[in-house]
């Protein structure tokens, strides 16, 4: 699957080559894979949208899983300085130490 990410195909092209390895996958009898042909059955327009620009959510749901990370670290602390300290450190510490 992931080497249908990295070519460069139209949408319909796209499209066959993901219909191709959810056959292959059919024909293997993983069992654990069933939920995710279905899946991909149904999402496979929006999923092949990315091949129209090659843009994808990556880095905002990246983000949100931080954010959610630090809201679960952070349980029990209300100064709300202190939450946007923990997460610039979180999300830009290394940057500002200047280890990048």
């Amino acid at each position: 699957m992931t080497q249908i990410f990295e070519r460069t195909y139209t949408k319909p092209g796209a499209k066959r080559a993901i219909r191709a390895w959810c056959k292959r996958v059919r024909k293997s009898g993983l069992k654990p894979f069933d939920s995710f042909l279905g899946t991909i059955e149904t999402w496979l327009d929006p999923i092949t949208n990315y091949f129209l620009e090659g843009l994808n959510s990556g880095f905002v749901e990246g983000f949100n899983n931080r954010v959610k990370v630090l809201k679960r670290r952070c349980y029990g602390i209300f100064d709300v300085d202190r939450i946007f300290q923990r997460l610039t450190l979180d999300t830009r510490g290394l940057e500002i130490l200047g280890c990048l």
